[in-house]
């Protein structure tokens, strides 16, 4: 998620206070009644005052955001790549562990210095460990060995799997001497928790 505020949205002649969401494929407004606009369905994104208007294939909704309304629109219009979330730059160092996801490793080698799979670079600036299962985090006990002081390894697992959590996450990353910082979608179906070395350890 980008970014979330409570507000006022108009739709159809309703009126209803809720939470609006800006999450990385669509917009979420949760109130009296919910919506789900995803932003390939938006027709019109027009922020005018302190009114964001939303046109789509249902309608036409208006959220009051008041001086807010602006920046909305903008992350709107122009949001975030996935790697730009994610933190990795050009001159990064990235291992990937266990995933086989083709397009992000395409975008991970068109974009970072070095990309190594399959077991981790000394001196990473980032680790990318892909666990579908409990047993998977296991390996992050070993990681922060191959991890820049200042770097972060971001783990990527399954949304809403009740065999897997984001409890099981963090209690692994504890385990490791880590904490978790920052949470973003990495997917549709995949969510990315970032996890570094302490302060007082580096």
């Amino acid at each position: 998620m980008g970014l979330e505020s409570l507000c006022t949205a108009h739709f159809k002649g309703n009126s209803a206070c809720g939470k609006l969401l800006l999450e990385s494929d669509s917009l979420l407004f949760r109130g009296d009644f919910r919506l789900r606009i995803p932003f390939n369905s938006m027709r019109s994104v027009k922020a005018s005052a302190a009114t964001l208007r939303i046109t789509f294939p249902d309608g036409t909704v208006a959220f009051d955001l008041g001086t807010a309304a602006a920046r909305w629109a903008d992350k709107i219009l122009h949001p975030k790549s996935l790697l730009d979330k994610l933190g990795v730059k050009p001159s990064s160092v990235v291992s990937v562990l266990g995933m086989s996801d083709k397009d992000f490793l395409r975008q991970l080698r068109a974009r970072a210095s070095a990309v190594t799979t399959g077991k981790p670079a000394p001196s990473s600036d980032f680790l990318f460990l892909a666990a579908e299962t409990p047993r998977a985090l296991g390996a992050l006990k070993k990681l922060p060995d191959s991890l820049q002081p200042a770097g972060a390894i971001w783990v990527i697992y399954p949304k809403g799997q009740p065999h897997i959590t984001e409890a099981d996450v963090m209690a692994a990353a504890k385990s490791a001497g880590l904490v978790d910082v920052k949470v973003c979608s990495f997917s549709s179906s995949h969510t990315a928790l970032k996890l570094v070395i302490p302060l007082v350890r580096r």
